[in-house]
């Protein structure tokens, strides 16, 4: 059954005493700050007076509000504040000083540009994590250029292992390097919390991520590969380029299966449930050497097969096998899927600008210290008087005049 969130107490969770100065926009800096939220941190949300963070600009909407944003930032409190005015400047300074980390994903050098380089802030907070999310790194030729999920994409490598062997490569439909990113920054906060821990005595420190580098690095072995075999690995489609059969099939109902029959076991228990148990004997198909050897041919058995069975019928048949198969689906599929129903993947949370919602849950899942999700994305600016009074003590007076400078 889907969760009822919108009663659950604020910040629950193991971060609950963390708190975090959010300046960074689009998603992979947000995302970081916004999955430490999940889990009880404080985070404090900081967007353009007037104009907002540039993902409320990015479809989809209804009725002009940004769903996207109602996820990357939920759990957060909203805030506006001009970073490129003196006024601004001195109101991070003072929002530091009572946080542990300040996130930002401006292009390198734009912060000390504004006038709250590293060592400016370590003033205001020596113990402050600060995590610079940018495109390429905060180091090296490639430092100052400009950057999305698209671009890291490709110069990684990962987007030339992506689509069919004759033809174009293929992004995902999903900007893929933010998210993966997203959960690099959120570990090396983590990580850097557990040194300042362990180290109360020790300075703060920058903890630097890059779309470009962390896609690269979920290449895995891909590096080691070239360098010790000199091997550079080429698109395959959908098909398994490590084991075999794995492959997208079209069934007889017009959908589409995958299949991964990575082991020898669950291969002998696929010939079986298919009805052809002399594959196991053919030599064509012995062991997985030969199986990569000779994929065409297991391809057009296998597919074969497939073509004559709906997709729900033939799924069924290698559940009952023990042969890891699914349908292709969609997000409505998944809405009505029972296991997201179970387990509670799918939670309400009540939004002040369009009624209830329904998102992802929080994961992973702690048994103790649960995290859950409290609020979506904030209103622009919907905090600002309740944390600049709590935060700051500033007064109505000077919180209107900050608006009417538009600084905040």
């Amino acid at each position: 059954m889907e969760s009822e969130q919108q009663g659950q107490p604020e910040r629950q969770g193991p971060l609950r005493n963390i708190r975090i100065l959010d300046l960074a926009t689009i998603i992979a800096g947000p995302l970081a700050a916004g999955l430490l939220a999940d889990f009880g941190a404080e985070v404090l949300k900081v967007e353009m007076p007037g104009k907002g963070d540039g993902l409320r600009a990015l479809r989809p909407h209804k009725d002009g509000v940004s769903l996207w944003a109602k996820v990357v930032n939920r759990n957060k409190q909203g805030i506006t504040l001009d970073l490129r005015t003196p006024e601004g400047v001195n109101l991070v300074k003072r929002l530091v000083a009572d946080c542990d980390v300040l996130v930002e994903n401006f292009r390198p050098g734009t912060l000390e540009r504004w006038g709250m380089s590293p060592e400016v802030l370590w003033k205001a907070n020596p113990k402050l994590t600060i995590l610079r999310v940018s495109a390429f790194g905060q180091e090296g030729p490639y430092a100052g250029k400009p950057g999305f999920a698209r671009v890291a994409d490709a110069m990684s490598g990962f987007l030339s292992l992506c689509g069919p062997a004759d033809g174009a490569p293929v992004h995902a439909g999903y900007p893929i390097a933010d998210s993966v990113t997203g959960l690099f920054g959120a570990l090396g906060i983590l990580t850097a919390l557990l040194e300042r821990k362990e180290n109360p005595d020790a300075p703060g420190q920058v903890v630097a991520v890059s779309l470009f580098e962390s896609m690269f690095r979920i290449l895995d072995f891909l590096a080691v590969e070239y360098d010790q075999l000199g091997e550079v690995r080429q698109r395959t489609g959908n098909r398994n380029p490590y084991a075999a059969p794995g492959n997208v099939y079209r069934t007889r109902d017009g959908q589409w299966c995958t299949l991964a029959a990575s082991t020898q076991t669950v291969f002998e228990r696929l010939a079986g449930a298919i009805g052809r148990p002399d594959l196991i004997e053919d030599s064509r198909f012995a062991a997985n050497t030969d199986r990569l050897a000779n994929h065409d041919d297991l391809d057009a058995i296998i597919g074969e097969w497939f073509a004559a069975h709906d997709a729900d019928d033939a799924c069924a048949v290698l559940d009952a096998a023990a042969v890891s198969a699914a349908r292709v689906r969609t997000i409505d599929d998944l809405f009505a899927d029972p296991q997201v129903q179970a387990s509670g993947m799918l939670v309400r949370v009540a939004d002040p600008e369009l009624g209830e919602l329904r998102m992802q849950g929080v994961t992973p899942r702690f048994s103790r210290t649960p995290g859950a999700v409290h609020r979506p994305g904030p209103v622009l600016g919907g905090d600002n008087e309740a944390v600049y009074r709590r935060f700051l003590g500033l007064s109505e007076v000077e919180i209107a005049d900050l608006k009417a400078k538009s600084i905040i």
